[in-house]
């Protein structure tokens, strides 16, 4: 089911031309009223011409609708799709046509938050902002029951199964995570979306994850994992930092002749650097009056 334009009459003119048509009937059923006891045959026909064409315009009325900017019309006549008009205003077709209104109108829902579980088994809890547009009206009406709770729905479903594929923290170099890849994972969002409304007539305009938490019951043990992580590799760079001012140190040493340092020296040294590098707490000196031994 694709749509299929097709055109439609002004309201605006029709409705005029229906009015004058009324007035019409009108002044000829009068006529026909008039005080003429010689021409009663005559009398009667005008009569009832003036009913009938009063009532068929009446009739016509109902053929008149109205289209507004960013909406379209969906025609069918007795359940068979005609065609799909967008023609901005007031609009006249047979008046036998079934006519359902469709808006085409950027729209946005942000879904509620999902509990599920994510590529490690961990609890989390997820919500997403969807931006979408019906582009297809007649596949919007006809191959779905009703498209915007299957947007709804399949935005859920397609959010749920995107969460299961991806870890909520990095735990490797180059793997892609819900929390430090957030345009990957809105890219993913929006294909997985696509591909499942393509049938109802919807574009995905734009997916992008809003909430994003651990479950409640393990929120506590992932912080505290979290800052672990964090202390470490605080750790390992002010150990690598130290390391390598050590060894300047050394090697600025011995390139200036300042003194000449045997290995168990060098070691001393080393030690005390570290401690004075690598402490949480400023080192307290202690200096030594008498020699090294």
């Amino acid at each position: 089911m694709k749509e299929n334009p097709i055109r439609s009459l002004p309201g605006i003119p029709y409705l005029l031309g229906v009015l004058l048509l009324a007035v019409v009937s009108v002044w000829v059923f009068a006529t026909g009223l008039g005080p003429d006891p010689d021409n009663g045959i005559a009398s009667g026909w005008l009569v009832a011409i003036g009913v009938l064409v009063f009532v068929v315009a009446l009739l016509t009325l109902v053929g008149l609708y109205k289209v507004e900017p960013n909406q379209a019309a969906v025609v069918s006549l007795f359940g068979k799709y005609v065609g799909t008009v967008k023609d901005n205003g007031l609009r006249w077709n047979n008046p036998f046509y079934g006519k359902r209104k469709v808006s085409q109108r950027v729209r946005n829902f942000e879904s509620g938050k999902l509990k599920v579980n994510e590529l490690e088994g961990s609890p989390i809890e997820i919500a997403a902002v969807i931006v979408w547009q019906v582009v297809d009206s007649a596949e919007a009406v006809y191959n779905v029951d009703d498209y915007e709770s299957f947007v709804h729905i399949q935005s859920e479903s397609a959010l749920r199964t995107m969460a299961t594929s991806y870890p909520y923290d990095q735990h490797e170099e180059g793997q892609v995570a819900l929390r430090s890849h957030a345009a990957e994972i809105s890219k993913h969002l929006r294909e997985e979306l696509s591909e499942r409304l393509a049938d109802a007539g919807v574009q995905v305009l734009d997916a992008r994850i809003s909430h994003l938490a651990y479950a409640p019951e393990i929120a506590q043990a992932m912080l505290q994992r979290q800052q672990a992580n964090a202390i470490i590799a605080a750790r390992t760079r002010i150990v690598a930092g130290a390391v390598g001012m050590v060894e300047m140190a050394l090697a600025e040493l011995e390139k200036n002749g300042v003194v000449n340092l045997d290995e168990e020296r060098k070691a001393q040294m080393v030690s005390n650097l570290l401690v004075v590098l690598c402490g949480e707490r400023s080192t307290q000196p202690i200096v030594n009056a008498g020699t090294l031994y």
